[in-house]
């Protein structure tokens, strides 16, 4: 008899065919305390038998996936890949848990959205919250590889892209969201005087760009250049990190989003768009043959009404 709460996923076992998810949850308890003490009264189970179950896990897979210090435990390369997996795992597993357990008879549970920021879908979030309040929204940030990698995995319900997108992955809403790209600059710096910032303008300027490769290609592409010749003095996550600290301290001059960046109420920084521009758009898109809960199925449709009335 297979117990109720053994998972099967090939893409993370490591060539392990079976793990508890009792032992996964045992494994993220550890990671996160970085203690097998700490660990064990948070679990409120007795310190060896917790010691034993992780020796478990670990031959299961046929991996060491802690390092054992005297006091600190941190997780080896192995390690920090199950932990990777098994947050994901745990999370669906408790998100599928919540939807079949809640009232048929009623439009409620959760509904997931990974991405960046639309007003498009703040509209609908906001109406729809109005009208059920049992539904609950959870928004999860990322890049388009993560958020990608959470549809796939279906961590989230819906993810919000920059079009095109791949429709032979996905169904998908044109939002009607749309941003350009420009750079971020005190207003006392020589560029600031310009409406628009060309190629030549950046040539040996300290620069500040996005982490991710792809964005630093699109900023090489514009200006006609190699990335590696472009002077990057620092990069940021574009959607966690701010660059203006940076900015403000004489760093150089950020690549960035105008719907990411507010300078309205700035004193100090302004923005100012490319020419010739790079122009973006979003989609709102989710995996193909969807089976949807009802608050979900409400969710598109609100979207679509909001995007239609957008565009009128």
């Amino acid at each position: 008899m297979i117990n109720s709460d053994i998972l099967f996923d090939k893409d993370i076992v490591l060539g392990v065919n079976v793990v508890e998810l009792r032992l996964l949850r045992y494994f993220l308890a550890v990671a996160r305390e970085e203690n097998i003490t700490r660990a064990a009264k948070a679990l409120h189970i007795a310190q060896p038998s917790l010691s034993k179950q992780l020796m478990e896990l670990e031959r299961e897979f046929g991996k060491q996936l802690f390092i054992r210090g005297k006091r600190k435990i941190t997780l080896t390369e192995e390690g920090i890949l199950l932990y990777k997996r098994a947050d994901e795992i745990i999370s669906l597993c408790e998100k599928t848990k919540r939807e079949i357990s809640r009232d048929t008879n009623l439009i409620g549970g959760e509904i997931s959205i990974g991405g960046g920021f639309s007003v498009t879908i703040a509209r609908a979030v906001s109406n729809i919250t109005a009208k059920y309040p049992n539904v609950k929204f959870q928004l999860m940030n990322g890049d388009a590889e993560k958020i990608d990698e959470y549809l796939e995995h279906g961590t989230v319900d819906f993810g919000i892209l920059i079009e095109p997108v791949d429709i032979t992955k996905y169904e998908h809403i044109p939002l009607g969201d749309s941003a350009i790209w420009g750079f971020l600059m005190r207003k006392d710096c020589p560029l600031a005087k310009k409406e628009a910032i060309c190629p030549k303008d950046i040539e040996n300027i300290p620069l500040i760009v996005p982490q991710r490769i792809g964005l630093q290609r699109q900023l090489s592409d514009w200006a006609g250049v190699e990335p590696q010749k472009l002077n990057i003095a620092a990069t940021f996550d574009i959607l966690f990190n701010s660059p203006a600290l940076l900015i403000k301290n004489g760093t150089g001059y950020a690549f960035a989003l105008n719907n990411l960046i507010d300078t309205t109420e700035s004193k100090t920084l302004c923005f100012r768009p490319l020419d010739p521009p790079i122009k973006i758009n979003y989609g709102l898109v989710w995996k193909r043959y969807p089976v949807f809960t009802r608050a979900a199925e409400k969710f598109v449709e609100e979207v679509k009404r909001c995007q239609s009335r957008g565009n009128t």
